[in-house]
């Protein structure tokens, strides 16, 4: 069973350190194709330097070397934990990534946490009354909210809860004017609520479909019929039966949906103004920030590969054939 484990956790970490060394060469080919020149970004397009002034800045940042040249100081900083220099923070990526993290794991936790439990329960409670009024709202709202953009949704839910009834602040993730150390946790929820509600909407109309359409096979299924033959009613069934059945599939789909957290939340962070992980990746875009893209790409990169190994890791957990398939060889 240890060799199983090993086995698993050996070939996943190979696939990790292949992923993070394909996502640093494209973000960093993409960053140096960008028409954006830092420089001009930096100081202002109309702002009258000299060239002697934009040489010393470009000798500043490394930018004077070739592509691959910088590349290769890049990475060889990389493996002392050095990510290199913000241009637009004039911090180093550590530190910005390090300061706005806190804020966009709390938003982006929250939000996968309500995804996945209410479109899990949805789920369930649409295939138990499958045809019913029940049924029929569910499926109509979840096919309405997954076709819907982001960034519409979180404009909409703004202009409802924040300027038409003042429930909610407008954005940020904490009150003007305040110390970070003076700022409650429930003045936090309280910014945070909106964003997360935003970020998990689309999320919950997948996983509530998926759900829904896997308890039906298996309320249809030859082992459920009989059952509840026996005597069993539907609900007892479906808990005794139906749930362990149901969550892996429900479980992969959720920890697949990690990515989309990860792009979602760039249009969450910006519509509301919040100050995370997100906001910091479109700054860094628009102003050809390459050190803080690639520190970004690379952070965003190792966060998915581990919901996805979590994710690999919890199958035999909850499945005991796959455990046995997979730990015991």
């Amino acid at each position: 069973m240890n060799k199983g484990i090993a086995k698993l956790v050996v070939e996943n970490f190979l696939r990790g350190i292949t992923l993070l060394v394909a996502v640093v060469i494209v973000t960093f080919l993409l960053a140096n194709a960008s028409p954006i020149d830092p420089i001009s970004a930096y100081v202002g397009s109309e702002s009258a330097i000299s060239q002697e002034q934009r040489e010393a800045i470009a000798e500043y940042w490394g930018l004077d070397e070739p592509p691959a040249g910088r590349l290769i100081s890049w990475l060889k900083a990389l493996a002392k934990g050095d990510m290199g220099r913000s241009y637009y923070f004039q911090q180093p990526v550590t530190d910005v990534i390090g300061e706005r993290f806190t804020q966009s794991v709390m938003l982006m936790g929250t939000a996968w946490l309500i995804s996945g439990v209410l479109g899990f329960f949805l789920g369930v409670a649409a295939a138990a009354c499958r045809h019913s009024l029940v049924d029929k709202a569910i499926k109509a709202v979840c096919l309405l909210l997954s076709s819907s953009p982001a960034f519409w949704l979180g404009l909409l839910l703004m202009m409802v809860f924040a300027v038409k009834l003042a429930w909610f602040p407008l954005g940020l993730a904490a009150p003007i004017g305040k110390l970070s150390s003076e700022v409650t946790i429930w003045e936090r929820l309280h910014h945070l609520i909106l964003p997360a509600v935003t970020l998990s909407i689309t999320g919950i109309s997948n996983i509530a479909l998926h759900t829904r359409q896997k308890l039906i096979d298996i309320l249809e299924s030859d082992f459920m019929l009989f059952a509840m033959a026996r005597g069993e009613g539907k609900w007892q069934a479906i808990c005794r039966h139906g749930f362990r059945n149901i969550l892996l599939p429900a479980v992969t789909l959720q920890f697949a949906a990690v990515s989309e957290l990860f792009g979602g939340s760039v249009l969450a962070e910006n519509v509301f103004s919040y100050t995370g992980i997100g906001q910091a990746a479109v700054l860094a875009g628009t102003h050809g920030d390459t050190p803080l893209l690639m520190g970004i790409a690379l952070f965003s990169a190792l966060f998915v590969f581990c919901g996805n190994m979590i994710a690999n890791l919890l199958y035999p957990v909850i499945d005991p054939q796959i455990r046995e398939a997979t730990y015991e060889k």
